[in-house]
């Protein structure tokens, strides 16, 4: 498939994250570009504001009439119902339709490829490493699944010569791409209404580190059974981060390579898992060629990523963060930066499930991570592309969280109950549509401040 000879490109699902980025692209590099979703979200007015159309209703009369051409490229979301009218329209007039990983496969494979791959980990470790190589003078462009607090884009740089993608594992899609340098910073199990079993999950990851041939552009945490460069934080490694302090609220390492070592590195993300996802990223740097002032610089001035550890409310009395997190693990996270930066202060954790799948196969796992918390609501599960599962509801999983401080609340009560609460520390946790919240949530607690 030749991308030049498209002039039109329409987005089924346009207010994703991973299509949006994919929206913002085509329409830099001079194409026309269309779109539906399904609700209007602060993601989908800023693509208005670009100039792109978007409608909200599933009508093939809606559709723009210059987009009823052959040389119109149709991409849409797993998400998307097979009765949805629009796509069926598209189907039945045999255009070309193709999923995001294949397109993100098309774009990268004539470029020299970065591809981040793990569970967790990979919007911001890829949002770190196009930061270094655009802010270093690389001709990039960086695909990421959040918005860059340095851009308000998930979308940086416009070069043709190097990409960075996140390598999703959803429905294997990251086997589409063809990486030069690739990283794995996780192979929890998640997915499990698509992979069955965490072997095959693994099995799936095992198959994406067989497409980087060259193992020394290969970098992979410690506990992976996958053959590559190490990295880890405070332990022996191919690449590690030693001599980690904390300086005005901001991580200050060195990185001890195979050659050297880069005195006094500054990070200012909370969170351990942070630092590796940093170190990962100038783990790819380095390899790549950046020099290491240029890395220092950018990592210095990464400001983060929206729905990722971020700041709402950051005062003595009242700290409100939010977060995406939507796996036991992420949670942990969460909860480990949160206690580090504020040690000894009640926390109270919002949570809203996402998807009842995960929900089901993940719930002691969920019960535990937010029973760390000193209090803790939980909303309905919010199912995205799922039905509803008989038994699972968010009231079942809060039967099983230990913590006696913990209620289950609508929507319409959140922030009655929030302000409520006399804890000094709030986290709005979750990859449902909790982000639409959060203006709301802020505005009602800078009143009680």
């Amino acid at each position: 498939m030749n991308l030049n000879q498209i002039h039109n490109v329409y987005f089924i699902g346009i207010g994703g994250i991973g299509m949006s980025a994919l929206a913002r692209y085509f329409k830099t590099i001079g194409k026309k570009v269309a779109g539906y979703d399904k609700t209007p979200t602060q993601l989908t007015q800023e693509l208005i504001d670009s100039g792109i159309l978007i409608h909200f209703e599933d009508s093939i009369d809606l559709i723009p009439k210059d987009f009823y051409i052959e040389n119109t490229l149709v991409i849409n979301t797993p998400a998307v119902p097979v009765t949805h009218s629009e796509w069926n329209y598209f189907i039945e007039r045999r255009y070309q339709i193709k999923k995001r990983a294949e397109v993100l496969g098309i774009i990268t494979q004539d470029t020299f490829c970065f591809a981040v791959a793990g569970t967790h980990g990979k919007t911001t470790t890829s949002s770190i490493l196009g930061h270094i190589l655009h802010q270093s003078g690389a001709d990039v462009t960086a695909f990421v699944g959040g918005i860059v607090e340095n851009y308000n884009s998930n979308l940086i740089g416009t070069g043709k010569s190097v990409t960075v993608v996140e390598a999703d594992e959803f429905d294997r899609s990251f086997l589409h791409l063809h990486p030069d340098i690739a990283c794995v910073t996780s192979m929890d199990a998640d997915h499990l209404d698509i992979y069955g079993t965490s072997d095959a999950i693994k099995e799936s990851f095992v198959q994406f580190a067989n497409k980087v041939e060259d193992k020394s552009k290969l970098f992979v945490t410690n506990e992976l059974p996958l053959k590559g460069l190490t990295v880890a934080v405070n332990e022996v490694a191919d690449y590690s981060a030693i001599n980690v302090r904390i300086e005005n609220g901001s991580y200050v390492f060195d990185i001890k390579t195979p050659t050297s070592i880069i005195k006094d590195l500054h990070f200012g993300l909370p969170g351990k898992h942070n630092l590796m996802n940093a170190l990962m990223a100038v783990a790819m740097a380095i390899i790549f060629g950046t020099p290491t002032d240029a890395i220092a610089t950018a990592l210095a001035s990464f400001k983060g990523i929206r729905r990722r550890f971020s700041y709402q409310i950051k005062t003595d009395k009242l700290v409100y963060i939010d977060d995406y997190a939507h796996h036991p693990t992420e949670i942990n996270a969460v909860h480990q930066a949160v206690s580090e930066l504020y040690p000894n202060k009640k926390v109270l954790a919002v949570f809203q499930p996402h998807l009842f799948s995960r929900t089901k196969d993940f719930a002691d796992d969920f019960a535990r991570s937010l029973s760390a918390f000193d209090e803790v609501v939980l909303l309905d599960i919010y199912p995205a592309r799922e039905l509803p599962m008989e038994g699972i509801t968010s009231a079942w999983l809060l039967e099983k969280i230990t913590n006696k401080n913990k209620k289950l609340v609508s929507k319409e009560n959140l922030i009655r109950t929030i302000k409520e609460s006399d804890a000094p520390i709030i986290v709005t946790i979750g990859a449902g549509d909790i982000g639409e919240l959060v203006m709301e949530i802020k505005q009602a607690l800078n009143e009680t401040i």
